[in-house]
């Protein structure tokens, strides 16, 4: 069984990683969104603009962690849950916007090897706090930061994903890549928010 003091550690490193993730979300939205109007990455854009939709995901949880209130039911859980699904639609929807965008318009985005610098920095470093949100997430039993680890995870992707896309249209003038990498992102940000959603759903037990 775990310690009361053990937990308390738990949840302030869970606390500690997500303030981490604000932090650098909030560059992101300074930095990427910079680089891609310069490159004329409609993708990159787009990976800036999501990031505000990571900065609430990261505030719920911050929040959910803080609440030290009895929660009957779990109800505070769930309700956490519901909004972190709501962020992976809104992930979704952005992505899906800008892909469908520059595939119409056949948006030639240009060679920038700051901005493929940048996203692989931003991969590593997306993908390290994904990894340390999970354990924490499952050590304290916490569902909202083991789910919001999930959309990090997805931020680590799509930055690969992008920087990919990059690299291609670069060396083979593959355009429509860059789009194409923000499309399948986000159709993982709707299933992913599809199933947070059903996760938020009450036990049958929790009832009554």
């Amino acid at each position: 069984m775990r310690t009361r003091r053990s937990l308390e550690e738990l949840r302030q490193r869970g606390i500690r990683l997500e303030w981490a993730t604000n932090g650098w979300n909030v560059l992101e939205v300074v930095v990427t969104i910079g680089l891609g109007i310069a490159a004329r990455s409609l993708a990159m854009v787009a990976f800036g603009l999501d990031s505000v939709v990571e900065v609430f995901a990261s505030t719920v949880v911050i929040r959910n962690l803080h609440d030290r209130r009895h929660d009957p039911g779990d109800r505070r859980v769930h309700r956490s849950l519901r909004l972190l699904a709501v962020a992976f639609w809104l992930l979704g929807a952005c992505l899906l916007v800008a892909s469908v965008r520059g595939i119409v318009l056949a948006t030639h985005p240009e060679h920038s090897p700051v901005g493929m610098a940048w996203l692989a920095l931003t991969a590593v470093v997306m993908f390290a706090l994904a990894a340390s949100k999970r354990i924490t997430g499952r050590e304290l039993g916490s569902e909202p930061l083991t789910a919001e680890a999930s959309l990090t995870f997805l931020d680590g992707c799509l930055s690969t994903g992008i920087l990919l896309a990059l690299a291609l249209n670069a060396t083979l003038g593959w355009w429509w890549a860059d789009a194409g990498a923000a499309l399948v992102v986000a159709g993982f940000g709707v299933a992913q928010g599809v199933r947070h959603w059903r996760e938020s759903a009450p036990h049958t037990d929790d009832i009554g």
